[in-house]
């Protein structure tokens, strides 16, 4: 794995000019945070050896190195997905990649379904903790010390420091949020409202499809991250309505300009 990753890193090197140390997985409605970087370089996944293709509808599959708000980022316009039919090795290879690329803080970003009463449609959760529930572990089989330890640490799987930063910058701008832990699972259905009273039982406030593989790997890579989650639906009883891919796309372009804010400023105070 090694080999690839090296040789996916080498390609890039190529392709770029600049060493970024700062990079973004953008997800559902989210992926128009690009349209904030300046001098850009695009490149599709599918140009890419030994990168996967997204498959899901809002995902539009670049990588792009660029400036946001001044500050060099590499930023993944298009995540995998478990459901997908990867497997972890596959989900995680792009942070492995930007490991070998430089990169020493993840922002991630995603769409999730909130469990906590006091969370409303349209919210920005600053994930503080997860809870991973996918069936497969990305760190299952044989550890190479090269790539982390075999046993990491997730004490502190999100930064304090970069919670603190973002909390800072939302109220300096006047931008609602809220925190709370992020349940990961393997998807690809929306959840029961069982499974929703279930997740808020074992200490969940939002819960979706992604984002947790990757935390697991940037940390085991020993990458700082920060992540957000956009509250697309309410799993809370009473409150609990039909939802639709659609509509999640939506709740996030809408929430969009808010999230690009905090992100913006987080980049520029790393």
């Amino acid at each position: 794995m090694l080999e690839k990753i090296q040789e996916t890193a080498d390609f890039l090197k190529k392709k770029i000019s600049t060493r970024p140390k700062t990079g973004i997985i953008l997800g559902t409605g989210l992926g128009n945070l690009v349209t904030e970087l300046t001098d850009k370089t695009e490149i599709p996944y599918e140009t890419i050896p030994n990168f996967p293709v997204s498959t899901v509808e809002g995902h539009s599959g670049k990588l792009i190195v660029g400036k946001l708000g001044g500050v060099d980022v590499l930023a993944m316009q298009g995540r995998f997905h478990y459901y997908e039919g990867y497997d972890m090795k596959q989900v995680t290879f792009p942070v492995r990649v930007m490991k070998a690329l430089g990169i020493e803080t993840l922002l991630v970003s995603n769409a999730a379904g909130g469990m906590n009463p006091g969370f409303e449609i349209g919210d920005l959760m600053i994930i503080t903790d997860h809870i991973n529930l996918f069936p497969e572990h990305p760190l299952r089989g044989k550890n190479n010390p090269a790539m982390g330890t075999r046993f990491p640490d997730m004490s502190e799987a999100y930064s304090k420091e970069l919670i603190e930063k973002a909390k800072d910058i939302a109220h300096e701008n006047k931008i609602r949020v809220v925190e709370g832990v992020y349940v990961g699972t393997s998807g690809p259905t929306f959840e029961t409202p069982a499974e929703y009273k279930y997740f808020r039982i074992i200490g969940g406030d939002a819960v979706g499809m992604s984002t947790v593989p990757e935390v697991i790997v940037a940390n085991h890579a020993g990458i700082k991250v920060f992540g957000m989650s956009i509250i697309t639906d309410l799993g809370v009883e009473g409150k609990i309505v039909e939802v639709s891919h659609e509509e999640v796309q939506e709740i996030g372009n809408k929430a969009q300009p808010l999230m690009t804010t905090i992100m913006k400023e987080l980049v520029k105070r790393i």
